[in-house]
């Protein structure tokens, strides 16, 4: 599933697309995807301008006149790919319907995005702008980690007597909003912290080293485009390349990147996810 880096390289490829410009025609082409769509989707997104594009967690928020906001996720395998206008130094034409085109939206000036999704987790949905906090799917959301409402202090009080192992504390979209799988993973990797120990016995000088760790790597991986192992593409339809620098995902049985370090990539399964790491530096 796309994490904060993907959501918000899809949202910056969007944005120059979409931003100030009205929407002229959708079409949508079933009824669901993860859950109901929208009544009268359609109708309500024609002829309305597109004011902003921002991003809460693992959702792009678009902000139109008409005073609602679509609330987009991207699931599992959703692409959002923009078509017809010029991305960088290059126009990408439209393509040919595809099977799983489920919306597709145009623009005034040519502009089209199309949200492709052929295992249909992802999900939209209108809400009133003004009440965009709180709609099911964003309130009780923890902090954004590029936010300033995320810091030492803040981490050392959520994590304060937590017998969950760090890993799934930092998953958990109270605590922190928006961390997945992989920059889990790389953080704890970076920070030299077990995934496994309990979060409530780490001390409060190792989460402060923790938080500008997780801010880096996050931040290294929009620049990067996020990363791309199965269906994820950028807006304009091409791979992110943060896996080209992975540390600890996916390297199982590789030797340990960390200086000085001779241990070797280990995997074991969290709550049904993989999680890697390296037993003799991480502690």
């Amino acid at each position: 599933m796309p994490e904060l880096p993907e959501v918000e390289t899809v949202r910056r490829g969007l944005t120059p697309a979409m931003e100030g410009r009205r929407i002229v025609a959708t079409r949508v082409n079933r009824p669901d995807l993860r859950w109901p769509l929208p009544e009268r989707m359609a109708e309500r997104l024609t002829g309305a301008q597109v004011l902003r594009l921002g991003r809460r967690s693992k959702y792009i928020l678009v902000d139109l006149s008409t005073g609602e906001t679509l609330i987009l996720h991207l699931g599992m395998s959703g692409r959002v790919l923009i078509s017809g206008v010029a991305l960088g130094q290059f126009v990408h034409p439209h393509p040919a319907p595809q099977k799983h085109d489920h919306v597709v939206i145009e623009l005034e000036g040519g502009a089209r995005v199309t949200f492709n999704d052929p295992r249909r987790f992802g999900a939209m949905d209108l809400t009133p702008t003004e009440a965009v906090a709180d709609h099911r799917l964003l309130a009780g959301l923890g902090p954004e980690p590029l936010g300033n409402g995320f810091d030492e202090t803040y981490l050392a009080g959520r994590l304060k007597g937590r017998q969950t192992p760090i890993k799934a504390a930092l998953l958990d979209q109270h605590v922190v909003a928006g961390l997945g799988n992989i920059y889990v993973c790389e953080a704890l990797h970076r920070a030299g912290i077990s995934p496994l120990r309990k979060a409530g016995r780490i001390a409060a000088a190792r989460v402060a080293t923790l938080v500008p760790v997780i801010r880096t790597v996050l931040s290294e991986a929009v620049e990067a485009g996020g990363s791309s192992l199965r269906d994820y593409r950028q807006a304009d339809g091409e791979l992110g390349y943060f896996q080209h620098n992975f540390r600890a995902y996916g390297r199982e049985g590789a030797p340990c990147p960390s200086p000085g370090c001779t241990g070797r990539i280990h995997r074991v399964v969290q709550s049904g996810r993989s999680t890697f790491y390296c037993p003799q530096c991480q502690r």
